[in-house]
């Protein structure tokens, strides 16, 4: 399960992107960079969260029982005040964290991961967008209301159908290991042995997004962390991360991220938190 409050996060070889924080109101947000992470805390706060990324590792929600999880991607999550929780993955994942910090309980008993929430996948994207673009000018008060009522009044269990964790990760593996291409959806139909109109309406109810959709959101990935790790031109990340071209890359930042490549890469280095920094959630 991807985790709320806070990341005792591994420290990488590199230093990764910059947490980006606001606080607005009585609701305090944070963007968190895809890294490796280990934590264990008693939730003094309900809190809600967003996986951008699919993650792996393992964790114990309210119990001393450690198992495996799997986080699918555009999953919101909650958990509440006073459970207990232990999670570590090698990977992390990008990772959307909203916590109310005036003290009024968030609605929901009990922990959750991996719902579908087209309302909550939309807001979510909304909020990194400005987050990245460092922005205090949006209306982050009525972003965070929403993304909570998103929490209330459903089943915890998401169907994720076809689409399992196993298979996710086994698509995660080929995906990543073909980036630097093309991948065509009949290709990775047939890896999951799915007809390619069954895996497409599959994907889509696990995942909230459609198999083109997703296949563009990890060549982003894949391009921040290049940004991030190495000293490549952002032509050459491009092609690497299977963009046609630089300019093709430029375009699907700026339609995803709201940000080019070029402002991210510069403004990382450097950036301030956003509002002002509480000192402990």
């Amino acid at each position: 399960m991807a985790l709320m409050n806070h990341r005792n996060r591994q420290q990488p070889a590199v230093v990764p992107e910059p947490v980006r924080r606001i606080e607005a109101g009585p609701w305090a947000i944070e963007l968190l960079p895809g890294a490796a992470y280990a934590t264990r805390y008693v939730a003094s706060q309900s809190a809600i969260g967003f996986a951008f990324d699919s993650q792996r590792g393992v964790h114990a929600i309210g119990s001393d029982r450690v198992r495996p999880f799997d986080a699918m991607p555009n999953g919101l999550a909650f958990v509440p005040a006073g459970c207990d929780v232990m999670s570590e993955s090698p990977m992390g994942g990008e990772y959307l964290r909203v916590i109310r910090t005036d003290g009024i309980a968030l609605a929901g008993e009990h922990a959750f991961n991996n719902r579908i929430d087209p309302q909550a996948i939309h807001l979510a994207s909304r909020m990194r967008r400005a987050l990245l673009n460092a922005s205090v000018d949006d209306d982050w008060q009525t972003w965070a209301l929403a993304l909570a009522e998103r929490t209330e009044g459903k089943d915890t269990l998401s169907l994720q159908g076809s689409i399992t964790g196993n298979r996710m990760r086994l698509l995660d593996e080929f995906i990543d290991a073909g980036l630097d291409g093309p991948l065509a959806l009949h290709t990775m139909a047939q890896l999951l042995e799915l007809s390619e109109g069954y895996f497409i309406r599959a994907f889509k109810q696990a995942t909230g997004k459609s198999p083109h959709s997703y296949l563009i959101d990890r060549r982003l990935a894949r391009a921040r962390a290049l940004m991030r790790d190495s000293r490549a031109s952002l032509a050459e990340i491009a092609f690497a991360c299977g963009f046609n071209s630089q300019a093709h890359m430029t375009s699907a930042f700026k339609q995803r991220l709201g940000v080019s490549p070029a402002q991210l890469r510069a403004g990382s280095r450097h950036i301030p938190a956003i509002g002002k920094k509480p000192n402990q959630w």
